[in-house]
């Protein structure tokens, strides 16, 4: 495991940013970031406007890709910047741009292509700067063989100078639950004499405490203490604590957490919402609406996922009233109804039995222009099947249906046996009929519930050989009881 590293001394290259550019509005780029996608293809787009005697500039190509990335069109990004690399001989992409490159072909492609690409590169500036986003596409699939070989080809290269491909490294073997690796790269650090950072320290503690335990923990976090090339903020402090709640020490947790308060940076609220989070794993609710009050003194547009955070640590914490508060707040200010924030409180109802509040709070998201998605009609399937409100659980089962195209979710197999035994009970024979041909061609289907539809035939005397049909279909097997 790259056992002894090769120090050199470290490269300068370009810090232009990948997406610093000026402002454009022409035709070229609205075309390209049209929602349905533009009409012609990239390339030709592209010819068009070098044909016309402006060729795009690469700040231009700089602002388009980012617009596009935050998108999540990948592909189309790529393909300006492939076209470009092709086509214009007069331009000339920076490291930053080559990393960009590299990212999104993991994206649009995946790893196999980005390999290729990152081992046709030749200048040693561009493999710095582009190796660190392949690292990082292992890291995230969990190829620990493959992570492993790169750092053993950057080792032979000299680029380990730096605690940024020995965090990712230890991102890895913590996901994958080898933390003995991860106290191994902190003493390779210390070997070659790698400097530590934030990150460092805290996956290391993180490691400590599988390892060694609250003892070995709490010996990390002295040592970071003592790094004066480092400041303990909040985020360190926010990891110990959560050690000392993991092994019950909440007395400590809370002290800790007191302390990590203190460290808050009031112009970023992301701490705030970290420590929200680690106050409602106490059953602190009146830390979490303490720290969401204190949140809101930070400078910026709350963001959906804030809310989010907020509410599910108030449900959690059983602050019914408190999360309605914090909802009629979110609904005050949004500009695009989200119905990932009202699902939060749509869930707090239906758990606690409160159907018709729920039913409130749906018709209220519909009003505002809110478009509910599977996990709406997931939480309402679950409170109507509950009261027996079945006619509208079954509208729930078919709206859902018809999302799940574009989305993996599943609907549980109780809700789907509890709408056919309703449809078996009230001897509908023809919904039922309708409802597993639905659940056939989603792959859905089960035994029992082909089962259920057998004996409805068989109750009514009616032919079942389209049952048999699907079942072969789907590789169900008959038995005995079928």
């Amino acid at each position: 495991m790259y056992s002894r590293i090769r120090l050199v001394a470290k490269t300068s290259f370009s810090t232009t940013s990948l997406l610093s550019s000026v402002a454009s509005t022409d035709t070229l780029k609205k075309e390209i970031l049209r929602k349905n996608g533009p009409r012609l293809s990239v390339p030709s787009l592209l010819q068009q406007r070098d044909d016309s005697g402006h060729p795009i500039t690469l700040p231009e190509l700089r602002l388009i890709s980012k617009r596009l990335i935050r998108s999540n069109r990948h592909d189309i990004a790529l393909q300006m910047m492939e076209w470009m690399e092709g086509n214009r001989k007069d331009i000339h992409f920076s490291a930053d741009d080559t990393a960009l490159k590299l990212e999104l072909i993991i994206k649009a492609h995946g790893l196999k292509q980005a390999e290729e690409y990152f081992d046709q590169l030749q200048s040693s500036v561009s493999l710095k700067a582009a190796y660190l986003p392949l690292l990082r596409g292992y890291v995230k699939g969990r190829l620990v063989k493959e992570a492993e070989s790169l750092m053993e080809k950057l080792n032979g290269f000299g680029f380990l100078v730096t605690p940024h491909p020995f965090n990712e490294m230890m991102k890895l073997y913590e996901a994958t639950q080898q933390y003995e690796k991860v106290v191994m790269v902190v003493g390779l650090m210390k070997r070659n004499k790698i400097p530590r950072n934030v990150l460092s320290y805290n996956l290391w503690m993180n490691a400590c405490c599988e390892v060694e335990g609250v003892g070995g923990v709490e010996s990390v976090y002295g040592e970071m203490v003592g790094d004066k090339s480092v400041e303990v903020g909040w985020s360190s402090l926010c990891t110990l604590a959560n050690v000392y709640v993991k092994v019950g020490f909440v007395g400590k947790a809370e002290l800790v957490l007191e302390s990590a308060e203190k460290k808050l940076n009031r112009s970023n609220r992301l701490g705030y919402f970290f420590l929200i989070t680690m106050y409602a794993s106490l059953g602190d609710k009146e830390g979490v609406v303490r720290l969401w009050e204190g949140s809101k003194s930070v400078s910026g547009r709350i963001t959906c996922a804030n809310y989010i955070c907020v509410l599910s640590s108030l449900v959690r914490l059983g602050g019914l009233a408190e999360a309605e508060r914090v909802f009629e707040e979110w609904e005050e200010n949004c500009c695009n109804y989200d119905v990932r924030v009202s699902n939060v409180l749509l869930g707090a109802y239906v758990r606690n039995g409160l159907i018709r509040e729920a039913e409130s709070l749906h018709d209220r998201v519909l009003e505002r222009g809110g478009s509910p998605n599977y996990k709406t009609w997931e939480i309402l399937m679950e409170g109507w099947v509950k009261c027996q409100s079945m006619e509208k659980a079954i509208d729930a089962v078919h709206r859902a249906f018809e999302l799940m195209k574009g989305c993996h979710w599943r609907p549980s197999q109780r809700i789907v046996m509890a709408i056919a035994e309703y449809f078996e009970k009230e001897e509908m024979i023809e919904e039922a009929n309708t409802y597993v041909r639905d659940l056939h061609r989603l792959g859905l289907a089960s035994l029992p519930l082909y089962r259920l539809l057998l004996r409805m035939h068989e109750h009514v005397q009616r032919p079942a050989s389209h049952i048999y049909d699907m079942m072969k279909l789907d590789n169900i097997q008959m038995d005995e009881e079928t």
